[in-house]
């Protein structure tokens, strides 16, 4: 098992809004949660010097190699469909026949998953050099697993452009300990009385763990759910329907530029176009059909979604920043790999096992990521951050010890999960 954690890592990005020159210096802690917390300088190298440690040819997508996995996970979710559609109903044993269909939607969810990871590449640029060809493999992909494309891909860029900061970054930013009992539905709308009673209780917080995988994705395109305060191009104002006004669906929304409304509709497009062939396939073979089908890939899909995102960006050891001490270098690094054995590899395309080059460089294609991952991990040393305990066994511990986060009184400007420093006094 490696755990290479609790320190802050080096950052590069290719956008030239965010190439930084020198260097970053701030306070370090050990690698152990457990261990005594000390305070340090450490130092961040510059972007250049993390790039040039990377093969070239790690930042040119090979189209005929995207485009081949591309089309394999789809002969893979459509024959596994057909199979499904096929030979699960002539099944005589009904017990037998539930466990074939709940098979079928754990297999299928992990396929579909790959698919919705390749039409990511494309919105990072990743999938091709072609900009074109990227946006129409990226919309197809993503249309088909019902997910709004460009929507998607602009609030995912400002979400890399500000990870980490407390304000601006568009997912999965914590609660603070002041406004922490304010997210009513974090605490599923109790009493701060009440909800600090039984925050605690397993029941509890697998309920909420459970909501938390299966509607986080729809709360997030519908509400901006877990984004920053200032994660918006515009306020709606405090009160009335504002919080109406921050949907992923909605082209004049809070959350894009004005600029970007007619690629908004472009993706609600691409939404009632699937919408209407699901319709005609009920047609066919019945609502029934359809759910079992499809719209059980479809939460499984976002489950693992939901998961592979909150556990890159949530670990007791990793900090987040405040509006004026973050910088991309500290936000970008502020992630973490880690490891999901065949399925990571072969099946996710390796979103878990290697995110942190993906944050520095979103433009380095997958097939590529563990290569440029292996050439910056020397210089990065303990600025590069791993977890490979288990990705489950994480989600249920990160989710019911990661609650809110303070001031980290080692370093300033630096906030830290309220549960690591009360654990490390």
């Amino acid at each position: 098992m490696t755990v290479t954690t609790r320190s802050h890592k080096a950052a590069a990005s290719t956008e030239p809004e965010v190439v930084s020159t020198g260097v970053d210096v701030v306070s370090a802690a050990p690698s152990s949660p457990s261990s005594q917390r000390s305070a340090g300088p450490i130092e961040y190298p510059d972007i250049k010097t993390i790039r040039d440690a990377i093969p070239d040819h790690c930042f040119r997508p090979r189209v005929w190699i995207s485009t081949a996995y591309f089309i394999r996970d789809f002969a893979m979710a459509f024959g596994l469909g057909y199979l499904a559609w096929q030979y699960i109903p002539l099944i005589a044993s009904t017990p037998l026949r539930y466990g074939a269909w709940a098979l079928y939607g754990y297999l299928q969810g992990l396929v579909c998953t790959g698919i919705w990871i390749l039409a990511h590449e494309c919105g990072h640029g990743a999938f091709s050099r072609h900009t074109w060809f990227n946006n129409v493999m990226g919309w197809i992909g993503h249309s088909f697993l019902l997910v709004p494309y460009f929507s998607w891909k602009f609030s995912h860029h400002r979400h890399h452009r500000f990870t980490g900061h407390m304000e601006k970054d568009m997912a999965f930013v914590p609660a603070t300990e002041a406004d922490r009992n304010q997210r009513k539905l974090a605490s599923l709308y109790m009493d701060k009385e009440t909800a600090e009673m039984f925050e605690d209780v397993p029941i509890v917080q697998l309920v909420k763990l459970i909501a938390h995988q299966l509607a986080g994705w729809q709360m997030y395109l519908l509400f901006n759910v877990s984004a920053g305060k200032g994660s918006k191009q515009w306020e709606t104002g405090k009160g009335g329907m504002g919080w109406l006004r921050v949907s992923h669906f909605e082209p004049s929304s809070a959350v894009f530029r004005n600029s970007e409304a007619i690629y908004i509709a472009l993706s609600d497009l691409g939404l009632m176009i699937m919408g209407y062939v699901l319709y005609q396939a009920a047609q066919v073979v019945g609502w029934q059909m359809v759910g079992l089908l499809y719209f059980q890939q479809y939460f499984w899909v976002h489950h693992w979604l939901v998961a592979i995102t909150y556990l890159h960006h949530t670990h007791e050891e990793v900090h987040h920043f405040d509006a004026d001490s973050w910088t991309f270098v500290k936000g970008a690094l502020a992630t973490v790999d880690r490891d999901f054995g065949f399925i990571g590899k072969h099946l996710f395309h390796n979103i878990i096992d290697h995110h942190v080059v993906h944050h520095l460089f979103p433009r380095i294609p997958f097939y590529y990521a563990e290569e440029a991952t292996n050439s910056i991990r020397p210089m990065l040393g303990p600025l590069y951050h791993r977890d490979d305990r288990s990705f489950m066994g994480q989600l249920w511990y990160n989710f019911t010890h990661c609650k809110w986060v303070v001031p980290d009184p080692q370093v300033p400007g630096a906030l830290i999960w309220a549960h690591t420093v009360q654990t490390t006094q």
